[in-house]
């Protein structure tokens, strides 16, 4: 804590209690006693003891007087008071808002997740309608895990679309209504707590680099296959939104020309695949691999279509690893002819993986960037002492 000058006790407060709280969700359900957390913060006794009772008093930290001795041997005196890191004393929600679907996930201040709800929406579905339904879904779901009485404390939301520093959706048109709408604003209002809101595929390749197949990797980039082409990438660890929030958008691709949409390129007629959804999407795919003509065809085009938007971003970025997911059935049968395809085309080829998560990598991603302002809340140190230790 060098650099720290004198005259400000409220900033030293809030420094050592963010040091003993993260000391102690780190333990995770295993308290600890005053010496260990003395020994893992370098603050006395006296001064942790303290940091404990300020902690206790805000439901964040319960004592217990467990005896930490070894089985089969006796321990004389007062057990040593042991403290642990309460997760259970708030909530967060991490939401998706589809074209066709709303999830819900609910989690723990840890991170354990205590539930999941999905429910339908009609892709024709105004905003406000769509709104409701959000509102509903996660109102029944924390209903069903403690009712009133839960502290939420943050709520992170996917949504497709560019979505600006404040919360509000800059330009959407997979879903009806949706560009302009202040989503942060108007889900902060439902939910009557904080609302943090990103781009889908951003979300989703958080979801994958905390959970799911790029765990370790800094370098990634993640494509949705969907309705609306979307991908999400990080560099050097860090989400990458561009300059205005519009980094990703390979739907936008399907502009410069009518036969390069989704609902053409998997047609296996001359009529476009309407509607287009994950089952008809499925449907297509078990053909192509049946030997149904028609669907081989549309299976190559679509192949085609990612091999064309996702070396864009390779050549681009020059990412370590790039994961594909959207359609929750039948794209594990693209991973390697897109990786060969991409050794013509790109400079240097980069791991290609299926997504693990699938359907649940967007409300995942949501609950992570609610986990994220709730351990910046808690944990993080103060700004001004990061930089006086720089």
């Amino acid at each position: 804590m060098g650099g720290i000058v004198g005259g400000d006790p409220s900033l030293l407060r809030r420094i050592n209690s963010a040091v003993v709280l993260r000391a102690l969700r780190e333990a995770g359900r295993t308290p600890r006693s005053l010496t260990d957390l003395a020994g893992a913060t370098g603050l006395s006794r006296p001064t942790v003891e303290g940091v404990l009772d300020g902690l206790a008093r805000s439901g964040l930290v319960a004592a217990s007087e467990e005896p930490a001795v070894a089985a089969g041997t006796r321990r004389l005196g007062r057990p040593a008071r042991r403290f642990r890191f309460r997760a259970e004393a708030g909530h967060v929600l991490g939401v998706e808002v589809g074209a066709r679907r709303v999830a819900v996930v609910l989690s723990d201040l840890a991170g354990r997740r205590l539930g999941t709800l999905v429910r339908e929406v009609s892709t024709a579905a105004p905003a406000e309608e769509r709104l409701a339904c959000t509102a509903r879904t996660a109102a029944e779901l924390l209903e069903g895990h403690g009712g009133p009485g839960v502290t939420l404390r943050a709520v992170g939301v996917g949504s497709p679309g560019i979505v600006g520093p404040d919360g509000s959706v800059c330009l959407g048109t997979a879903l009806p209504g949706w560009t302009g709408l202040p989503l942060r604003e108007r889900l902060g209002e439902a939910l009557g707590c904080p609302v943090q809101v990103e781009n889908d595929a951003n979300a989703a390749v958080l979801a994958e680099r905390w959970l799911g197949a790029a765990v370790g990797a800094d370098d990634v980039v993640m494509v949705l296959a969907g309705l609306s082409p979307g991908a999400g990438s990080l560099i050097g660890g860090r989400l990458h939104r561009g300059h205005g929030g519009a980094a990703g958008e390979i739907g936008a691709l399907h502009l410069l020309g009518r036969q390069a949409t989704p609902e053409r390129l998997l047609s296996t007629s001359v009529e476009p695949l309407v509607p287009l959804d994950e089952q008809a999407v499925a449907r297509v795919f078990a053909r192509a691999r049946t030997g149904d003509e028609g669907a081989a065809q549309a299976a190559e085009r679509f192949l085609d279509r990612l091999v064309h938007d996702v070396a864009a971003l390779v050549l681009a970025l020059d990412p370590e690893l790039v994961v594909i997911g959207g359609w929750a059935a039948g794209l594990d049968w693209v991973v390697e002819p897109l990786r060969a395809r991409l050794e013509r085309y790109c400079l240097r080829t980069p791991r290609v993986v299926a997504s693990v998560l699938g359907a649940a990598a967007v409300p995942l991603g949501a609950l992570r960037l609610a986990l994220d302002r709730v351990e910046e809340e808690l944990f993080a140190l103060p700004e001004r002492v990061t930089r006086q230790e720089r």
